[in-house]
């Protein structure tokens, strides 16, 4: 069922959703909030955009130009009526491509920004894939895989521009990995917990194209109250 909700605490931003489909999470809010941006960001990059959460996000933080891609076309027409609802047209280009097929035809050195929540789950012999297309383009690394983000990263993004994911902590070693064999420094880490008392469950990361060696680990977030609730400071985050 499609529905019109209001995008959080932020003000007069509304977000079209539809019950069926993967709607958007606490990583796209908290990964928003991490990225960097700065006055140099003229051109913003979102890899699979979903319903255009993170570039609505975005659009409250920057004055940027921000390009939004999305592959699946019920999802990319749900960001796009959204976007239109608020009149964003004029900030947020929102794109139904694979963006596999997107990059390859973008000249290099085009993006001072990427963000990206991409799939987290690999798949193999032994995935249970959900039944609905659009959970499962969501969930696995189905088209889109940390090879292909950080590949599409060092073509598109200009020299010293910055790329940041939400991802799982058990794959940071990985994300290292691939980040570095495409030239994107690793910069800033940032651990979410459920609770004080929990193991981390939510990555974020954010890497510089031939930047400069040197990372900082940021203070863990606790997103829940054990007695139930958001934390005050993941509160602040939803009232951007």
């Amino acid at each position: 069922m499609e529905v019109l909700n209001d995008l959080l605490d932020y003000s007069n931003i509304k977000i079209y959703q539809n019950t069926d489909m993967f709607s958007f999470s606490l990583d796209s809010v908290l990964l928003a909030n991490f990225v960097t941006l700065n006055k140099k960001s003229k051109k913003i990059l979102d890899i699979g955009s979903g319903n255009a959460a993170i570039p609505l996000f975005l659009s409250t933080k920057t004055t940027a130009n921000i390009t939004g891609i999305e592959i699946q076309k019920e999802v990319y027409k749900l960001g796009k009526k959204s976007i239109e609802y608020n009149n964003l047209e004029n900030q947020i280009d929102f794109i139904n491509e694979d963006v596999n097929d997107y990059y390859v035809k973008q000249e290099s050195d085009t993006f001072d920004t990427i963000t990206c929540n991409p799939p987290f789950f690999k798949v193999n012999e032994n995935s249970r894939l959900n039944k609905s297309d659009y959970k499962t383009y969501a969930r696995h690394e189905l088209s889109l895989t940390l090879d292909n983000i950080f590949k599409i990263a060092r073509k598109l993004l200009k020299n010293n521009g910055n790329i940041a994911i939400v991802h799982r902590p058990e794959r940071l070693v990985e994300i290292l990995e691939v980040m570095k064999n495409n030239n994107i420094e690793p910069k800033k880490i940032q651990f979410v917990h459920p609770y004080k008392t929990k193991e981390a469950n939510i990555l974020l990361i954010e890497g510089v194209k031939n930047g400069k060696p040197g990372i900082k680990i940021l203070p863990p977030l606790y997103s829940h109250l054990k007695e139930g609730g958001y934390t005050e400071e993941i509160k602040q985050i939803f009232k951007g």
